[in-house]
């Protein structure tokens, strides 16, 4: 089965704030399984426009990674996030098809 994944794009305005968010989170990631893949850190903008944080979280398939979003935990957390930060976020299946095989053997 494929994991889930949430990417999100955020840029915040009130860090002391945020930290708040960051708390709050934790109950229902744990709840949910999540394991962060990307949480910040340094990045280069390749294309398209930037934000100031970028995250990636993986979760054990689509099914819980929408379903940790739509929980009642999350939704504590995410009313601490919405006054004090802004940006994308999408929640999408992973793929565990074949991969590219390497031209070069």
């Amino acid at each position: 089965m494929a994991k889930g994944y949430w990417i999100g794009r955020i840029d915040v305005s009130d860090p002391e704030a945020y930290k708040a968010y960051i708390e709050a989170n934790a109950e229902a990631f744990a709840k949910y399984g999540a394991r962060f893949v990307v949480r910040g850190g340094e990045f280069t903008s390749m294309e398209g426009s930037a934000r100031q944080r970028n995250v990636v979280i993986e979760f054990d398939s689509y099914e819980t990674a929408l379903a940790c979003y739509r929980s009642p935990e999350y939704a504590r957390a995410l009313a601490l996030r919405l006054p004090v930060a802004t940006g994308d976020l999408i929640v999408v299946e992973g793929y565990d098809g074949p991969q590219p095989v390497d031209q070069g053997k």
